[in-house]
């Protein structure tokens, strides 16, 4: 269920995590299969079922949501090459990026349904030992013994993020991302604590998947995620996306002419991909491939 969720930030994240969209579109199988080869085991009729949900879910997003992409990424080039680049732009646009999540939350909410409450007891128990184990590995990663290390990665992760649509940041924009981070205060550790409460919550409604209101229960995880990972989470949720629309307008304002060249040229090519993806079930790929 943890990769369920991100599904729902397909519309970039696993997009742009991608080389090719259309490959990472066509074969990545929609989030849903990272979290079921991550954490546990199906059965032949798991894996039957999920594949046709799978594919059900890409021709309705292909034909209803990706025009949707392509229409913000052209309205996004526009105002690079005109020069708008305000707060208020940047806040539009990461509002467009966010109204994108919903409907594909409650697109994928039945098939996670199906594939929640086909688990045995044998999957669910293996599901939370390797959740509690990735949970533990991500803790050990991301909190260093040091505050100042943890606060170095978080800036050095931002960096790289932010690099992948801007080029190489120059020195100016770097110390941005520096000072932003330090900013940042106990940010990664409120994160992984809203998971761990997360994950909790999830093996919670796992014990009742056999009622009638398993359904209703999953929805809620999936549409309230931010309020089922708990207050500080809420908070800091709350104040980090109008500090990143503050650093993104920093960062752009601070850009030489080869920033907005590069991602002119990141937000052309995936809006070239996502208008020649055909809306047909071929090119899928396998659950094991």
């Amino acid at each position: 269920m943890i990769r369920i969720i991100s599904i729902a930030l397909l519309g970039l994240a696993l997009l742009a995590g991608c080389s090719s969209t259309k490959m990472a579109y066509r074969y990545a199988d929609w989030g849903i299969v990272w979290w079921v080869d991550d954490y546990i085991p199906m059965t032949a009729e798991q894996e039957s079922r999920l594949e046709q949900d799978i594919r059900g879910l890409r021709q309705w997003h292909c034909a209803t949501e990706l025009p949707r992409y392509s229409k913000w990424l052209a309205q996004l080039k526009s105002d690079v090459r005109s020069g708008n680049l305000s707060q208020s732009t940047v806040t539009h646009h990461q509002e467009q990026l966010l109204s994108f999540f919903p409907p594909l939350m409650e697109r994928a909410r039945p098939a996670a349904t199906r594939l929640l409450s086909s688990l045995s007891d044998e999957q669910v128990q293996q599901l939370a030992s390797n959740m509690e184990e990735s949970q533990k590995e991500l803790e050990d990663e991301f909190l260093a013994d040091n505050p100042e290390q943890t606060r170095e990665a978080r800036a050095e992760r931002t960096m790289e993020r932010v690099e992948r649509w801007l080029g190489s940041l120059n020195e100016r924009q770097r110390d941005t991302v520096n000072a932003w981070s330090e900013g940042r205060g106990k940010q990664t550790e409120i994160w992984l604590e809203g998971r761990r409460n997360w994950q909790q919550a999830l093996i919670d409604a796992l014990a009742t998947r056999d009622s009638d209101d398993f359904s209703d229960r999953v929805h809620y995880l999936m549409s309230n995620y931010e309020e089922v990972r708990g207050e500080r989470y809420q908070r800091m949720m709350s104040e980090s996306r109008a500090a990143m629309a503050g650093l993104m307008t920093d960062l752009l304002q601070q850009a030489d002419q080869r920033h907005l060249d590069h991602l002119l040229e990141q937000a052309a090519t995936m809006q070239g991909d996502f208008d020649t993806l055909a809306c047909t079930s071929e090119g899928t790929g396998s659950l094991n491939g």
